[in-house]
């Protein structure tokens, strides 16, 4: 069940771009990132480095066959130790487009370090809430990836592929790194449940069959009581889980589901307004308005009108870009 859970919650989410590169590097080196809407993949081909987030946080050592991902492309700097000083990654790759492989070189030779970099671009309309309560970093240790032949061989054959022009080269890549994510977070769910609240979610038993009810059926009309018994759970100890694993109430959940399914309705869509109260799970127009209205600040007309510009960073699931205090790993 946790891994159709994982399908729901990926479901909304298109690739549409990915940056990708190949690091060499060499000597002292570091290297410094910057916020960015996006997912960030890096594999370490050979050798290792130290990923660093700034303030008091632990520093992550990546060391050969490790791959490390950045659900929700949070600033962080990649060097040959911790406390060497950095260079900003713009400086770096400047002018990369989407679909371009490059050589990324730095520090001095020998270059004894290789590192598979990019940036997964998705678009879809609001962040799934669960998704959010991801940690900044996931990281699948080598011995992790042995159990996983599809992951290790398309991995393995990256750097060959991104360097090819042949016909459909571009869509290959693009789903092959879409296929890495994916995967990656299937492997997170399964061995690394315990270092997250979401991921203990995602596999809890119970949880699992909660969220894939609100995900897949959210118009239904659904109460704590029968979400509990979906769950097959009494309803306080429901309650309970759902929000320490969540982050918040079931019905919270339930009504931020049916508000960014309203969003992609009024984008995406020729559904005409009256008829989307219905289709989200509201029993009246009136009663949709007043939730929309109130959470993000303009009615569903001047949102429509408007194309979602004002919806802040508005873009898709892998924009959370902002630290949440409070979350493990964040």
């Amino acid at each position: 069940m946790s891994e159709d859970v994982l399908s729901e919650l990926l479901r909304p989410l298109r690739l549409i771009d990915v940056y990708h590169s190949m690091w060499q590097a060499g000597g002292t080196w570091g290297v410094r990132g910057h916020d960015d809407s996006c997912a960030i993949v890096h594999y370490m081909i050979e050798g290792g480095c130290v990923i660093g987030f700034g303030g008091d946080s632990t520093p992550v050592e990546l060391r050969r066959g490790d791959l490390a991902v950045f659900p929700h492309g949070t600033a962080h700097s990649f060097a040959a130790a911790h406390g060497v000083q950095t260079t900003p990654l713009s400086a770096l790759v400047p002018d990369l487009r989407p679909g371009e492989s490059g050589i990324v070189r730095v520090g001095t030779q020998p270059y004894r370090t290789r590192m598979l970099c990019a940036s997964l671009r998705y678009s879809a309309i609001g962040e799934p809430g669960l998704y959010s309560a991801l940690p900044r970093i996931i990281v699948l240790r080598r011995h992790m990836l042995h159990g996983e032949p599809l992951l290790l061989r398309t991995l393995d054959s990256l750097p060959f592929e991104m360097g090819r022009t042949a016909p459909g080269a571009r869509l290959v890549t693009l789903r092959a790194f879409e296929t890495v994510f994916v995967l990656s977070l299937r492997i997170a769910m399964e061995q690394l449940a315990e270092e997250s609240p979401a991921l203990r979610a995602l596999y809890h038993p119970g949880i699992s069959k909660a969220l894939m009810a609100i995900h897949g059926s959210y118009a239904e009309h659904w109460t704590v009581e029968s979400l509990s018994r979906r769950a097959g759970m009494s309803r306080s100890v429901f309650s309970q889980m759902f929000r320490e694993l969540v982050g918040e109430t079931p019905m919270r959940y339930l009504t931020m589901r049916r508000l960014l399914e309203g969003k992609r309705l009024l984008t995406d869509t020729d559904v005409a307004q009256r008829d989307i109260a219905q289709r989200v799970g509201y029993r009246s127009q009136v009663g949709f308005h007043l939730a929309f209205r109130k959470e993000f600040d303009m009615t569903p007309g001047e949102y429509r009108t408007q194309g979602g510009s004002r919806d802040g960073r508005g873009a898709h699931g892998l924009a959370a870009l902002s630290e949440r205090p409070g979350r493990q790993g964040r």
